[in-house]
């Protein structure tokens, strides 16, 4: 069977040998812990609680402030010490409730539900709602919402992201692994909210025994299958995984459901089970610390709102000086300056590399070789985009559907003359949709 796929894309190191084969090790957190109210996009949630008050381990501790909003619970028992605004990964500064653990972990009474399929889907959705759970691959969507389309009948697939493409990343290779069961409740879950739809498991090519795995337990299920698709990056991407997998193309005006899809990430599915079948809200996730300077790279179960340093210290430090350390991966992930940051729920690694590669070279001129062209997901033309973007041609960038770019970071990548085409391309993005927010 053909692998699915995309037109364009790259190659890069992959980088996943160093931690794919080290089991999930829960973590138990110490001392402080930071939970910044803005986890998810949309509405910061609006904290509960206040300096002095207990906390038990899933009590929540800032609720929604509105429909596209999601709560925030706490991951510890202890005691709420301030309400201040402290740094992200991605450098603002945030509203930031902070919790000293008392190392109890004394947690909440959860509400089990051992009969799910007797479930409506107005209390599902309830369940996950009220569970905190968004999208936990990067964007932070609040699932309740895209779980929630104008027209529910034309979901003809849900698709679950297994592809982790982002080089150097493995915790959804870990919990596909280790508990590929509660990724297959996840998505019965969801089905039971579409009754037309299939659920498609869509995973690279290079996760073998994962694609196993899950064609063993959904062998007798009708509307599961798992479709194994090429390895390449940014196989993982929204538009690219629905392209992959179903053939149809969505753009920068369109959501999934408009293509008849709902695309959810493998931590968010679990998610969901958990919130679902046994009350749990989203207090726990995968993340994993990795890179050439980290002394032993590890897949962690984390408390959300542990901090960088102390995850890096649980991997045994650093072996070397790292002259990089990024959130996330090295093609989105954001480069850090200090790990006196917290996760949150959509963080998912820490990469600490000896080597700052992308710092060594030196730009020069567009030769219009095209490799960008060749690597854009998007048939753009990111050269061109970029030469926009730096002249502050605003009216031209958009002619040239500038605001289609993805941000996946192909073009620079693929770039012999080393130009930092997609950085120049995002912030024209924002620089334009900041302008029509204003308007």
């Amino acid at each position: 069977m053909a692998l699915g796929t995309f037109k364009g894309g790259v190659h890069p190191f992959e980088g996943k040998d160093l931690s794919k084969s080290k089991p999930i090790t829960e973590l138990v957190p110490t001392g402080l812990l930071v939970f910044p109210v803005s986890q998810h996009i949309g509405a910061p949630a609006t904290p509960v609680v206040k300096p002095g008050d207990t906390v038990l381990k899933g009590q929540k501790i800032a609720d929604a402030s509105g429909f596209v909003s999601s709560p925030i619970f706490s991951s510890v028992s202890g005691t709420v010490k301030k309400i201040e605004k402290r740094r992200t990964t991605t450098g603002d500064m945030v509203n930031a409730i902070v919790i000293e653990s008392d190392g109890k972990f004394e947690e909440v009474a959860y509400e089990e539900t051992k009969n799910v399929s007797s479930l409506s889907s107005e209390q599902i959705i309830s369940k996950i709602r009220d569970a905190g759970v968004v999208g936990m691959g990067g964007a932070g969507f609040p699932t309740h919402v895209k779980l929630s389309p104008k027209d529910p009948g034309k979901i003809e697939y849900i698709i679950a992201n297994c592809a982790e493409c982002e080089p150097y990343l493995t915790s959804d290779y870990r919990r596909m692994v280790e508990q590929p069961e509660k990724l297959v409740e996840g998505m019965r879950i969801v089905l039971q909210l579409f009754p037309k739809a299939k659920g498609v498991f869509g995973i690279e090519d290079n996760k073998p025994d994962c694609i196993e795995k899950l064609q063993q337990l959904t062998a007798s299920e009708d509307r599961m299958s798992v479709a194994p698709l090429k390895t390449k990056y940014p196989q993982g991407g929204e538009r690219q995984l629905i392209h992959a997998v179903t053939g149809r193309d969505i753009n920068a005006k369109m959501l999934p459901a408009d293509a008849g899809c709902i695309v959810d990430n493998v931590e968010t599915l679990v998610a969901i089970y958990h919130a679902v079948r046994f009350g749990r809200p989203l207090t726990n996730r995968i993340f994993t610390v990795t890179g050439d300077a980290v002394s032993d790279p590890r897949n962690f179960y984390i408390s959300i709102g542990t901090s960088y340093t102390e995850l890096l210290e649980a991997a045994g430090g650093l072996s070397g000086e790292a002259q990089k350390m990024i959130a996330g991966g090295p093609m989105m992930g954001f480069a850090l300056f200090d790990l006196d940051v917290p996760t949150t729920k959509t963080t998912s690694a820490l990469l600490c590399l000896t080597e700052d590669e992308a710092s060594k070279y030196e730009t020069t001129a567009c030769i219009n070789c095209g490799r960008c062209v060749d690597a854009c997901p998007e048939n753009l033309i990111p050269s061109r985009l970029a030469d926009f973007s730096e002249h502050g041609q605003t009216a031209e960038f958009e002619k040239w559907w500038g605001l289609e770019c993805v941000e996946c970071g192909s073009c620079s990548f693929g770039c012999p003359a080393r130009r930092h085409l997609a950085q120049s391309i995002k912030t024209a993005k924002k620089q334009i949709l900041a302008a029509k927010r204003k308007k």
